[in-house]
C-alpha cells in the first residue's frame, strides 16, 4: 500500500509538473511581442498618413575635422554636449528656445546624412558649377549688399525654404511634414513655410514646365513609396542644384513610429556623380501649426533695404 501511494504522489506530482509548465509556456507566448504588421488604406497602399518629424543634429556631410561615420555613445555624448553648449553661447536664428528638440542629438551617433558617396562627404563639383559659381560671386561684389529685395534669399523673402525641399532636410525648426492620401494622390505637406506636392500615383507622364518644387511623380515598390522627380526651374537650390536635376525619394515605414526617408540627387552640370542621403522620420503626436511668414515679406525687407542704405551714406559722403 505504502509503495502505491507513493507512486500515486509521484503521477499527481508530474501532472501538477506538466501543467505548470503548459502555463507557463502559454503566459510567455501570449506576452510575446506580436510581429508589427504594416497598415494599408482602405484601397490596400500602404499608409504613410499622419505627421512625421524629422529633426536631428546629424549634419548633411561629415565634418572634415571628424574621421568617424558613426560615433560611440559616449563620443556622441560628448559632440552633443559641446554642439549645443556652442550654439546657445552664439548668436544663431531666433534663439535656442525656437529650435527643435530633435535637433539637440545626433541620429544614432551618425555624423553625415549621406550616404553615397561612403565616406559621408558630398561629391566634386563640375568645372562648369565652378565657373558659374565664381561669375555669380563677382557680380555679388559689384553690385554691392542689399542693392535690391532680389539681392536676398528666397527664404528671407518668405517664398521658399530649401530645407522644406524636395528633397527635405533637416532644419532648426519647423521639421514637421504630413502625409495625406487618396487613391490617386499622395500630398506631402511640410510645415515650414506651408509647402504642398501633390504627387498623381496613377502612372501619368511627367510634365516639361519647370516649376519651383519640380514636377513628382509616383508609384509603389513593395512598400515603399517612391516619388520621381523633374523640371526645376532651379530657382530652390540644394547646395547648389539647378534645372537639371532629377531627384528620386523613397519613403518606407519600418516600423509603427518610423518612416525611413532616403533620396538621390542627380545633376551632372553640378555634381560629377549622384549622391544619396537618409534619416529617419519619427511619428508626432503634435499638430502642424501655420508658418506665418508671408510671401515677400514686406515689413522686413522694407526694414533690411532702408538699413543698408542708412550703412552706405558715410561712403557715398567721402
Amino acid at each position: 500500500m505504502l509503495q502505491r501511494a507513493g507512486f500515486l504522489r509521484w503521477v499527481i506530482t508530474a501532472l501538477f509538473a506538466c501543467l505548470a509548465c503548459a502555463v507557463a509556456l502559454a503566459t510567455s507566448q501570449s506576452q510575446a511581442p506580436r510581429p508589427w504588421t504594416a497598415p494599408k488604406t482602405a484601397w490596400g497602399d500602404p499608409d504613410l498618413s499622419g505627421i512625421w518629424n524629422y529633426a536631428t543634429m546629424t549634419p548633411l556631410e561629415r565634418p572634415r575635422d571628424v574621421d568617424a561615420l558613426v560615433l560611440t555613445p559616449e563620443e556622441a555624448a560628448k559632440y552633443e554636449q559641446r554642439t549645443n553648449e556652442r550654439q546657445r553661447a552664439g548668436n544663431n536664428t531666433a534663439g535656442p528656445d525656437w529650435w527643435d528638440p530633435g535637433t539637440r542629438r545626433l541620429d544614432d551617433g551618425r555624423m553625415a546624412l549621406v550616404t553615397d558617396p561612403p565616406d559621408g562627404r558630398l561629391p566634386g563639383t563640375t568645372p562648369e558649377f565652378q565657373a558659374r559659381t565664381a561669375r555669380a560671386a563677382q557680380l555679388r561684389r559689384q553690385r554691392g549688399e542689399l542693392d535690391g529685395p532680389e539681392e536676398l534669399g528666397l527664404n528671407v523673402r518668405c517664398i521658399a525654404w530649401a530645407t522644406a525641399g524636395p528633397p527635405m532636410l533637416p532644419g532648426v525648426y519647423n521639421n514637421n511634414v504630413q502625409f495625406i492620401q487618396t487613391p490617386g494622390f499622395v500630398v506631402i505637406l511640410n510645415e515650414m513655410i506651408h509647402d504642398a506636392r501633390i504627387v498623381p500615383m496613377d502612372g501619368r507622364p511627367a510634365g516639361t514646365t519647370p516649376r519651383w518644387m519640380g514636377d513628382s511623380r509616383g508609384h509603389w515598390e513593395g512598400r515603399t513609396l517612391v516619388v520621381d522627380t523633374v523640371s526645376f526651374n532651379g530657382r530652390i537650390s540644394t547646395r547648389g542644384s539647378d534645372d537639371h536635376l532629377h531627384l528620386v525619394e523613397r519613403f518606407t515605414r519600418t516600423d509603427a513610429d518610423t518612416i525611413r526617408y532616403e533620396f538621390t540627387m542627380d545633376d551632372p552640370t553640378v555634381w560629377v556623380r549622384p549622391w544619396s542621403a537618409a534619416f529617419p522620420l519619427h511619428r508626432s503626436d503634435e499638430p502642424m501649426y501655420e508658418y506665418a511668414c508671408h510671401e515677400g515679406n514686406a515689413m522686413s525687407m522694407e526694414g533690411l533695404l532702408r538699413a543698408a542704405r542708412v550703412d552706405e551714406r558715410p561712403s557715398r559722403e567721402r
